[in-house]
């Protein structure tokens, strides 16, 4: 089978690899679309791997012990692994398994095999393209807005709109709330815009905390969720959300961002969340937006055969893009 690879410095290609085994309790699925992530730091840095990508969507074409899910059957690629018997995994946050990070996976192929209670069915009547929205093109802020119970009537404040910030837009005014947005990208900036934000505020601006406040009469926003990984946003989304607000961080961070316990959780009251994915048992409710939002089909700016793997990645490093999409057998 074919998988995509970085080659080098701003270089990639496609290389052979053979068939994956399949274990007991998993399935090898054809990867009919395989989103692209972040994939194009190491593309940009030269971190020679055959190892690509984390989410997909394709068909069953082999399951040694058929239950629930049959071949044939198109199916969601959860990102990652789980042991399947722990009681992360068991109650639906496989994400934060034990073994999740243990086993290293390639979506960006033609093949790839997973373990069956992370394959969720496709309904009928959604493309693999939209279905592919499932993995990190919405759920990482569908886990975040669900823990902080998002609603109609609170303005959320959508730092960093990469990929997973502008599907934070997307899944924010599917429930009704209104959207302001930090993001210094002009391109990212205008499809924030027309997905449906109110205000697109540059982070450069030395007056981005208080327009952000005044945006909300004076006490700032309700909830915060950062889709950044930049310290600096971080703090932002602390300092702008209101007293007893909820903060939630998404975006990848190795950095330590500055938190003073008294002032920031004790004397604000603040709710702080890390969210990675969502609980599985909320597929349903992710489907339920890729199938009736009127915006979500903006998110996918670009699709390439897997073939244009160079090409991809030369767009996605400019991010002047969205979600970019490869098909692996193009």
């Amino acid at each position: 089978m074919k998988k995509a690879a970085v080659l080098g410095e701003k270089r990639a290609g496609l290389v052979e690899a053979p068939l994956p085994e399949i274990p007991a309790g998993s399935a090898l699925v054809k990867v009919h679309i395989a989103p692209m992530c972040a994939e194009y730091k190491g593309f940009l840095d030269g971190n020679i791997s055959d190892c690509l990508g984390h989410e997909a969507v394709g068909e069953i074409v082999e399951i040694p012990n058929p239950g629930l899910l049959q071949v044939g059957d198109r199916v969601v690629v959860m990102p990652l692994f789980g042991c399947g018997t722990c009681e992360y995994c068991l109650s639906g946050d496989y994400i934060h398994c034990h073994e999740s990070l243990k086993t290293q996976d390639a979506t960006m192929s033609q093949y790839v095999v997973k373990p069956t209670f992370i394959l969720k069915k496709i309904p009928d009547d959604v493309s693999y393209e939209k279905a592919s929205l499932a993995c990190c093109g919405l759920g990482p802020s569908f886990g975040a807005f669900q823990k902080m119970n998002l609603q109609a009537f609170d303005t959320v404040l959508i730092t960093g709109l990469g990929p997973v910030g502008l599907g934070a837009i997307v899944n924010a005014r599917y429930r009704g709330a209104r959207v302001i947005a930090i993001e210094s990208n002009s391109y990212r900036a205008a499809l924030a815009l027309d997905l449906g934000a109110e205000a697109v505020i540059d982070p450069r601006d030395p007056e981005a905390l208080s327009k952000i406040v005044e945006l909300c009469g004076g006490s700032g926003p309700d909830c915060a969720v950062d889709c950044s990984g930049v310290v600096a946003a971080h703090r932002l989304c602390i300092d702008a959300v209101k007293r007893k607000g909820k903060v939630a961080f998404i975006g990848e961070c190795h950095s330590e961002t500055p938190l003073v316990i008294s002032r920031d959780m004790i004397r604000k009251g603040l709710e702080l969340y890390g969210s990675w994915h969502y609980n599985l048992n909320d597929f349903p409710k992710v489907m339920q937006i890729i199938q009736n939002s009127q915006v979500v089909d903006k998110l996918i700016t670009h699709v390439f055969p897997m073939s244009q793997i160079q090409q991809a990645f030369e767009v996605s490093s400019s991010q002047q893009a969205a979600k970019i999409l490869l098909k692996p057998w193009e």
